[in-house]
């Protein structure tokens, strides 16, 4: 069963009047796909809408001439986000070819809303209300067969980014481990204390194995990866799951990404930072004496697995390291979504990163637009000795990206929003590590600025001493 759009065309399936048609256009602007209808292409080629297509020569021409349209569809490149009509599944080698070649989204809805929206259409099979909510429940059960059920567009982007955002989901963690095979634990030492022996009940017989691994930027060594490859046992039928912030995240997923040369894994992160930032997207590292994230991969998980409820347990201090990415987030977006309640700030911000990543999984183009701030920040980490949480040196890299983007009004606000404390780091040791930050050419530094909030600019070449001078402002 598909995990995710990575690979795939996305297909939208559900009842007439679910709103397809709206949503598919929309989604295929967020994952920066093509949209293409599939009764429009029928209607293209038969040269009449589907109304008189009915009409005129009966339901049965018109299936074969939709699963004939289908299955063009679905063999074509690029990738799209492609609608299918309401009836599309009754078709045994359109489901066939949907589960080879297409991450499949049903899109909810009621037979009282469905009915209500095409009443006045004119369609054929919209006439009677009763034979209507017949039919309503008759393809219920293809519809449920989908990779996914959504309902609005940030839910459509989240799973077909292999995202699961709800309350409660860490208890639910055993059925939203994809496949059946052993599953070993990773936690860090002070989530295992909190929620450890939740995820554990929750994985149930399928889990083989636990470890702790040490909280925050201590976890991401090589001593520790090491520790953690001898310790594992699992078969390349088995999963991974991490289980903690965004160090524990980027520990484990790269474990996974290596150990037997690749095996599964599953993201649970437990800070609203990892929530809304490290946890999505694949991208997976552990650090060097030299900087951050030197050495790393790209492994996207099988599933993340994002609980809100979870973050009830966090101190403020690590809230506060989190909406760093917020505001990072709501800067790209050109939306104050730090203004959010939290659990939509975790969805919102989430479904931004994860339209991103689709469109860019391997950080060639425009994903790199998410380092906003973090070349300042991973200069003023590495200075540290890691010391420094990656939340306060985010805040203080926004301030240094604002600044050399000409933002002094952005600046002040990130100012007033996140209150960033200038860093105590050897100057000179913090700059080395932006000259050898990965973004870096030939040791001239290219920075992600905004031309304005929601208008990124990425790869920009900036005279060193101008960086120089913004790294300066914030340290102590």
């Amino acid at each position: 069963m598909a995990l995710n759009a990575l690979d795939r065309h996305v297909a939208l399936v559900g009842f007439m009047g679910a709103g397809k048609s709206t949503l598919g256009p929309a989604l295929a602007a967020r994952l920066g796909r093509p949209f293409v209808s599939v009764d429009d292409v029928v209607e293209k080629r038969a040269g009449s809408n589907v109304v008189d297509l009915f009409e005129a020569r009966g339901e049965s021409v018109f299936r074969a001439l939709e699963e004939e349209a289908a299955l063009d569809v679905l063999a074509r490149r690029p990738l799209s986000v492609i609608e299918l009509g309401g009836g599309g599944l009754s078709s045994a080698t359109t489901r066939a070819l949907l589960a080879e070649s297409a991450f499949t989204l049903h899109l909810v809805t009621t037979p009282d809303e469905a009915w209500e929206r095409v009443v006045a259409s004119g369609r054929p099979l919209a006439r009677d209300q009763d034979a209507f909510r017949g039919l309503f429940e008759e393809r219920r059960a293809l519809y449920e067969a989908a990779n996914g059920s959504v309902r609005d567009l940030d839910g459509a982007v989240l799973a077909a980014a292999g995202v699961h955002v709800s309350a409660g989901a860490l208890d639910h963690l055993g059925e939203l481990v994809p496949g059946a095979g052993p599953v070993e634990l990773a936690a860090d030492e002070h989530v295992e204390s909190l929620y450890g022996e939740r995820a554990r009940i929750a994985l149930g017989a399928r889990l083989a194995g636990s470890h702790s691994v040490p909280a925050g930027e201590r976890a991401k060594t090589a001593t520790e990866a090491a520790q953690l490859w001898s310790a594992l046992r699992l078969g390349r039928a088995g999963t991974l799951v991490a289980l903690g912030g965004g160090s524990t995240i980027d520990l484990g997923g790269f474990v996974a990404a290596t150990y037997l040369r690749g095996v599964s894994w599953v993201a649970a992160p437990t800070t609203l930072l990892a929530q809304v930032d490290a946890g999505i997207g694949g991208k997976t590292a552990i650090d060097l004496a030299e900087g951050k994230n030197l050495v790393g991969a790209f492994h996207w998980p099988a599933r993340t697995v994002i609980d809100p409820e979870v973050l009830s347990t966090l101190p403020a201090t690590e809230i506060e390291n989190g909406r760093a990415e917020v505001v990072k987030t709501g800067l790209l977006a050109g939306e104050p979504l730090w203004e959010l309640e939290t659990s939509e700030q975790v969805r919102r911000c989430a479904a931004f990163k994860a339209a991103l990543c689709l469109r860019d999984p391997h950080d060639r183009g425009e994903r790199v637009q998410l380092n906003l701030g973090h070349t300042f920040a991973h200069a003023l980490e590495a200075a540290s000795g890691y010391s420094l949480p990656h939340g306060q040196a985010v805040a203080l890299g926004l301030l240094g990206a604002l600044r050399v983007s000409g933002l002094e009004d952005d600046a002040r606000r990130v100012e007033e929003i996140l209150h960033p404390l200038p860093a105590t780091v050897d100057r000179d040791a913090a700059w080395a590590a932006v000259v050898r930050d990965k973004k870096s050419d030939d040791g001239r530094p290219r920075l992600v600025l905004l031309e304005a909030p929601g208008k990124p600019r990425v790869g920009v070449e900036v005279e060193p001493q101008v960086v120089r001078a913004a790294l300066d402002s914030l340290i102590a």
